[in-house]
């Protein structure tokens, strides 16, 4: 992608992708739905991942898969809060933007 990613888009993407499932979903799974969106590596995505957590926008559990534990995050009440307002954000950028680049 030739566009640059904020902080605050990365953010918000990652928030939408957690979103979508009521339990929550893992590390790996959240940078492969990701990446159908932009480029992102793992090294990229979990200094987000924290960066939420610490915000109080996603909580964590481990739960056992295969032998092992795995660890799962989960958009908090906060997190849906500011998912909303990404969205109702986004759409008022997008609009903006695409009334000039789209523009025929």
């Amino acid at each position: 992608m030739v566009f640059n990613t904020g902080s605050a888009l990365l953010d918000a993407i990652v928030l939408s992708v957690v979103s979508k499932e009521t339990e929550g979903t893992y590390g790996y799974r959240i940078t492969q739905e990701v990446r159908e969106v932009m480029d992102i590596s793992e090294s990229t995505l979990y200094p987000v991942l924290r960066r939420l957590l610490k915000d109080d926008c996603l909580e964590v559990y481990d739960k056992a898969f295969s032998g092992r534990n795995r660890r799962y995050y989960k958009v908090t009440e906060k997190g849906d809060a500011q998912l909303r307002l990404y969205q109702i954000e986004w759409k008022s950028y997008s609009r903006k933007v695409s009334k000039y680049l789209l523009e025929e």
